[in-house]
């Protein structure tokens, strides 16, 4: 099943068509524990376990076992004013199996290190804000003088 609309056949050699896959996979932490070699993605609602299988089979080159999927259904919210229910989208999770000897292991986008250089930059910035204020309060008795006209 296709969504999206290739170009047109034009006559004449080479074909200038790229013919591009309608699913995608997205990376998710998972909720709960999960086994060293399960890996969480969520993907597209057309996509059945087969496809994500050949998928991260032929394009990533990953070695798969198995394939579970779940559709997460969407939470429901009731308007407070008006009464009427909302539903968000519904998602398909795929659970994907590892060989036993392969382990995933989430990255960790926010290391220690990080931490500190963001406490080091706003530290640094407290000082330019002190230093700017302190600099303010030097010429306040002079409105109008310029900057670069200071004592």
């Amino acid at each position: 099943m296709s969504t999206r609309w290739y170009p047109i056949y034009q006559r004449g050699n080479p074909q200038l068509r790229v013919f591009l896959p309608n699913f995608w996979l997205k990376l998710v932490r998972p909720e709960h524990e999960q086994p060293p070699n399960v890996v969480q993605f969520a993907c597209s609602m057309e996509m059945t376990k087969y496809d994500v299988k050949n998928y991260l089979q032929k394009i990533y080159n990953i070695p798969v076992v198995d394939v579970r999927t779940r559709i997460a259904l969407g939470p429901t919210k009731r308007d407070s004013v008006m009464g009427y229910v909302t539903k968000n989208e519904d998602t398909k999770m795929a659970y994907v199996t590892l060989p036993k000897d392969m382990t995933f292991e989430f990255p960790n986008l926010f290391p220690e290190s990080a931490k500190e250089q963001q406490e080091e930059d706003k530290k640094s910035l407290d000082e330019t804000k002190r230093n700017y204020k302190k600099y303010l309060d030097k010429n306040k008795h002079r409105p109008g003088t310029p900057g670069w006209f200071s004592i």
